[in-house]
């Protein structure tokens, strides 16, 4: 609601980060899975969000593939990402869970079609979530210590934007320490610690 919009532009607490499920771009698919959303409604919170907060990002669920979704419907999917952008989103594909309405309704989508619709979204939404990363190289950045990485000399943590960062330094776990993006792939960023005297 607007409240809770206005806290996320107000609250210095809050991270630049939001994880909104969607589901569906399609609003009949929308409608059979009885959520109380629909495309325009969703657009229209995220530009809300955007005002408030201009530097938020955003992440998403999606399902793939629910009974009678046509070809049609799984490109409003797509179309919403391509307008949203979002800096990571998790993707399924419906699988009928025994006791559900949606097992038991009729146009079930075939598998082979389902991993297809998939690997066309994953695609897209995984150059949105590389191109995020790549956006933050040269970006200097809080982040809060989770532990050390693999390699020796090498700690881990997270990002404002839940990213996981790497880094050669040592901290402990907790801390929240400025690191600079050197480096970024579709799961990670490289960072190096910022000299206290490039504060002054």
């Amino acid at each position: 609601n607007d409240d809770l919009i206005a806290v996320h532009g107000e609250e210095p607490k809050l991270m630049p980060y939001l994880h909104l499920p969607v589901q569906s771009g399609s609003d009949r698919i929308l409608r059979a899975m009885n959520r109380k959303h629909d495309g325009a409604l969703y657009r229209d919170i995220i530009a809300r969000l955007r005002v408030a907060r201009a530097d938020i990002a955003l992440s998403t669920d999606f399902i793939v593939g629910f009974p009678g979704e046509s070809e049609r419907d799984f490109e409003a999917t797509l179309q919403l990402a391509r307008d949203i952008g979002f800096a990571s989103a998790y993707s399924f594909k419906y699988s009928p869970r025994p006791g559900t309405p949606a097992a038991g309704m009729m146009a079930q989508v075939e598998d082979g079609v389902k991993a297809e619709r998939l690997a066309r979204l994953q695609t897209l939404l995984f150059e949105q979530q590389l191109a995020f990363n790549q956006a933050q190289i040269g970006r200097t950045l809080p982040v809060l210590v989770a532990g050390r990485g693999r390699r020796a000399g090498q700690m881990r943590g997270r990002s404002p934007y839940l990213q996981s960062v790497h880094f050669e330094g040592d901290a402990r776990v907790g801390d929240i320490v400025d690191v600079r993006i050197v480096g970024a792939s579709q799961n990670s960023l490289t960072a190096e610690p910022v000299a206290e005297q490039e504060f002054a």
